[in-house]
């Protein structure tokens, strides 16, 4: 398994006709955007390539937008934004599980007060009460500066005892906040399929569906005119692979701590092959933070 470790991405980018680039660990750590990223940005846009943020957010692309604004990245600075919580609602919208069919059916539903949109304006009706619940909705956990999953596992178990299926809006497993690490959806939606039994679909990167959608908003249906850039092997690297996307792996995100890295340090050649094949697949590059 092949890859190069590089210093920035001006000496390939320039062959590719558009971008699908992540957010948390790839533009912005959740308090601000890495530096030189917004530069680069608008190099990889010159002669009008487009670019698209595709992120694993379980929100609706509107609130992504809002909070991409307060950090100080204006909509200027990309063409399209796709979001695991947009793919959720079409999904929802659309009814694509027996179990959402019918009228008035209610969901419980995990996560923070800012994951809202998933069913604005649709025929679903939200519950506090577990027991009244159709089926569940994951975007994540309430307070995810201080809760873990365990703080979960009592009402999951419950909720795998009624066999209340789950949606996931965001499969990440953890994600970087500046320099912590927190729990994302996919903790949760991980223990209720893998120790609880529970019924899961998940929604975003690494599945097929994130990179077709993007791929019809950028109008690009030949995938080797891609370059995909994020921080996680397990679901940016894994889902561009997938679909024979070259992409850019970048260290300074969610592998940084396992790697002992400072801000824009690389990883050495043997960390980065021993991370290839732990996961069976390679990046076709490495950078340290998203720069030109």
């Amino acid at each position: 398994m092949s890859f190069q470790i590089v210093p920035g991405l001006s000496s390939f980018a320039d062959k590719y006709d558009g971008y699908i680039l992540d957010l948390w660990g790839v533009v912005h750590d959740g308090t601000k955007p890495y530096e030189g990223v917004l530069e680069c940005m608008a190099k990889l846009r010159e002669g009008g390539k487009p670019l698209l943020l595709l992120s694993n957010a379980p929100r609706v692309n509107k609130y992504v937008k809002e909070f991409l604004l307060g950090l100080g990245i204006p909509e200027d600075a990309y063409d399209h934004i796709l979001t695991s919580g947009d793919i959720t609602r079409l999904v929802l919208e659309q009814k694509r599980f027996p179990y959402l069919g019918g009228e008035g059916q209610k969901f419980y539903q995990f996560g923070a007060e800012k994951d809202r949109g998933l069913d604005d304006d649709l025929d679903y009706v939200k519950t506090e009460n577990l027991d009244e619940a159709d089926f569940l909705i994951c975007t994540g956990l309430a307070n995810d500066m201080v809760e873990t999953p365990e703080d979960y596992r009592e009402l999951l178990t419950k909720a795998a005892s009624r066999k209340l299926p789950m949606l996931c809006a965001n499969p990440d497993l953890t994600v970087m906040r500046g320099d912590r690490t927190l729990y994302c959806a996919g903790s949760l939606a991980k223990m209720y399929e893998e120790e609880l039994g529970g019924q899961v679909e998940l929604f975003g990167k690494p599945y097929e569906w994130s990179y077709k959608m993007s791929m019809e908003k950028l109008g690009i249906s030949d995938p080797s005119k891609l370059l995909a850039v994020g921080d996680s092997m397990r679901t940016d690297i894994k889902g561009a692979t997938g679909m024979g996307i070259d992409n850019v792996l970048v260290s300074g995100g969610i592998h940084a701590e396992e790697w002992a890295l400072n801000p824009g340090e690389h990883p050495s050649q043997q960390q980065m092959q021993e991370l290839s094949d732990e996961f069976g697949f390679a990046p076709t590059y490495v950078v340290g933070h998203m720069v030109w």
